[in-house]
């Protein structure tokens, strides 16, 4: 028990004190400030809502149905989302130009009509790999393309990270991933963070920009078993990143230099699977989400999931990558 203290102006001097060390002492899964709930944006059922995009030229949202086999385009202004089918699986998408996107494939990677759905193969990087489909990925600050495989069972660590340059050169950047997903490059470009999710944890690399390559992989973030798995990623014009959590119901922001949640936004529902800053400012978070993997109760109690959300997340983006573009913030 403390003693009786008189002096108010030592009490205050005590209060301040012991409200400064509760905050020195704050643990990784704890909040600071909660953001508002994500709103629904568009309605739809999609199956497995991935791949989210921002195209700052467009100002277009650009995301896959893995499952359903699409790769969507909605304009937020008409709020009108165009879908073009694609021959297999596509596990992302990201932009070229105004005509056309990468997308990765069953057997590959492709580019895109965008306009008439036309495809041609660039890589055909995992072709035999039949236990393996394309889950996640985006450019570096050099334009290539990074892209993540997972096995189809998400039993074993069969999938890999592989490179993709605008000519179609592959190469092998990370071995042994069970399900690849986020992947984001801060604003120097200096450090890469990646997601395998059942490993749950955020790591991070040096990143090389003379060379496109990294090294010295380190942890950076530790995500609890209470908040759901990390799956897609985005990151903030401050460096802290923003993970979907699947079976987490939410967005949550981390710092991954100190390793603690800072914020979550709630979305309606259960499976929260990839994000993005959009709008003219950057300062929109459109969100996607999937319809699979849930128990009739959860069915009821989210029946808007598959649909696109979006949040006011309280900070602006930076834009992302094009393929085969240089980081459009140099």
């Amino acid at each position: 028990m403390r003693p009786t203290i008189f002096l108010i102006s030592v009490i205050t001097i005590c209060i301040i004190t012991s409200c400064k060390n509760s905050s020195e002492e704050k643990t990784p899964t704890e909040i600071e400030k909660p953001n508002p709930a994500a709103q629904l944006e568009f309605k739809i059922a999609a199956q497995l809502g991935e791949g989210a995009f921002w195209n700052h030229e467009s100002q277009e949202f650009y995301w896959v149905d893995i499952l359903g086999k699409q790769l969507h385009i909605y304009d937020p202004v008409t709020q009108q989302n165009r879908s073009i089918e694609t021959p297999s699986r596509v596990g992302t998408v990201v932009p070229k130009n105004d005509s056309t996107a990468i997308v990765a494939l069953d057997d590959g990677a492709y580019l895109l009509n965008i306009n008439n759905g036309d495809i041609a193969q660039l890589s055909d990087v995992e072709k035999e790999m039949s236990i393996n489909r394309f889950n996640d990925g985006k450019c570096d600050p050099n334009g290539n393309l990074w892209v993540g495989s997972m096995n189809l069972k998400e039993e074993m660590p069969s999938g890999s990270v592989y490179k993709i340059s605008e000519k179609g050169d592959t190469t092998t950047m990370i071995d042994s991933v069970t399900i690849s997903n986020g992947i984001v490059w801060t604003k120097d470009g200096g450090t890469m963070y990646y997601i395998d999710t059942p490993t749950a944890q955020i790591r991070a690399y040096d990143y090389d920009m003379d060379t496109a390559t990294i090294s010295n992989m380190r942890v950076a973030v530790e995500v609890p078993p209470s908040l759901g798995f990390p799956d897609g990623m985005a990151i903030d014009e401050e460096d802290k990143l923003w993970v979907g959590l699947w079976n987490g119901n939410s967005v949550a922001r981390f710092d991954p230099l100190s390793g603690t949640l800072i914020s979550k936004i709630e979305v309606p529902a259960h499976n929260v699977t990839a994000c993005a800053f959009g709008g003219p400012e950057l300062d929109k978070l459109y969100i996607t989400t999937a319809s699979v993997d849930m128990t009739e109760e959860e069915k009821e109690m989210y029946p808007l999931a598959g649909s696109i959300f979006v949040a006011d997340p309280g900070v602006r983006g930076v834009k992302s990558t094009f393929f085969g573009t240089k980081n459009p913030t140099e």
